[in-house]
């Protein structure tokens, strides 16, 4: 009896100290907590610098693609014009062509451009055969906006603006806003007026700026500026922007330009008699990461966040008239 005693009280004994439970003193929490905190918050901190500078030089990169890109844009359009307006012979132009709410128009010329599918052949029952393609003079204007509109930026974009002329066809149809004498097999844009050559003893600076459009007293334009970039440098010269420049023989386009974000710099006719323009233009990729336009300025020690290019480009088509 006594051994089967001693058996189970030597068993209790071991189980109890097998199910002791043993923990962290308070002191011993608190060291592993200091610890913990200095090794973690410099790798936190490390981790956070580095997700913002892949934003910021991501933005960067974004702004520099979508420069090259407006830029080249706005380069095969330009090969294809006959005459870009100087600041000189722009006032009358001005007039003719859409108001942008806080928009200043910085290229305005006429091109040549193809209008594909344009031309029908029909046959005697007025069944179209077959269509071609054909040649139309379109006026194109860009624009330069800065306002506080939530939808854009807090910097600046670009918008372009384009009327067409029609193609015509003695079988084809009348359309509406224009004589019903004249008949299209595609019509002209609302408002498109061909240039007039037929003055006399004018220069044809003169002659391209006398132009005006067909529209009615309180009629405006179908077509409205479509944004082509956004993201341009907004800050004014005032505020710490480069100052424009241009070429000898150039003038600037505005004359007169409070951002030079996007300007360009014109020669109207030169001694081919074709018009040849130097367009600049300067992003703003900090306006990608702050959205507050008195932080996103232009300054010299961040010229990196505000990428820049140019262009020069001669229209491969002119107007010959005397």
């Amino acid at each position: 009896m006594n051994i089967l005693r001693w058996l189970l009280t030597t068993q209790l004994k071991s189980s109890h100290k097998q199910n002791k439970n043993s923990g962290f003193t308070l002191i011993e929490l608190l060291v592993a907590m200091i610890v913990a905190f200095l090794v973690i918050t410099p790798l936190l901190g490390f981790m956070i610098g580095v997700l913002n500078t892949d934003r910021q030089e991501q933005a960067k990169a974004n702004s520099e693609q979508e420069i090259k890109a407006a830029l080249d844009y706005i380069t095969r359009d330009l090969q294809q014009a006959l005459y870009i307006y100087d600041d000189t012979t722009s006032t009358g132009i001005i007039s003719q062509i859409p108001t942008v709410t806080n928009g200043v128009p910085v290229l305005i010329f006429w091109k040549r451009e193809l209008s594909q599918d344009a031309v029908e052949t029909k046959n005697s029952g007025g069944v179209v055969q077959f269509k071609d393609d054909s040649f139309v003079y379109s006026l194109v204007a860009y624009y330069l906006i800065q306002d506080s509109n939530s939808n854009w930026s807090q910097a600046a974009r670009i918008a372009r603006w384009e009327i067409k002329d029609g193609v015509t066809d003695s079988t084809g149809s009348s359309c509406s806003g224009f004589a019903t004498t004249e008949k299209y097999s595609r019509c002209p844009d609302k408002g498109f007026k061909s240039f007039d050559l037929s003055q006399k003893g004018v220069t044809l600076q003169t002659k391209m700026n006398s132009w005006t459009n067909s529209l009615a007293t309180g009629v405006t334009y179908d077509q409205n500026p479509v944004v082509l970039v956004d993201f341009i440098d907004q800050t004014t010269t005032t505020q710490g922007a480069p100052a424009a420049t241009c070429s000898s023989g150039f003038q600037q386009f505005p004359g007169t330009i409070a951002r030079t974000g996007f300007y360009a710099c014109v020669k109207s006719v030169d001694g081919n008699n074709k018009s040849t323009v130097e367009v600049y233009l300067r992003g703003n990729a900090q306006a990608r990461l702050i959205n507050d336009e008195t932080k996103v300025r232009y300054a010299l020690n961040k010229s990196s966040y505000f990428p820049s290019g140019n262009i020069k480009v001669q229209g491969r088509s002119f107007i010959f008239t005397k």
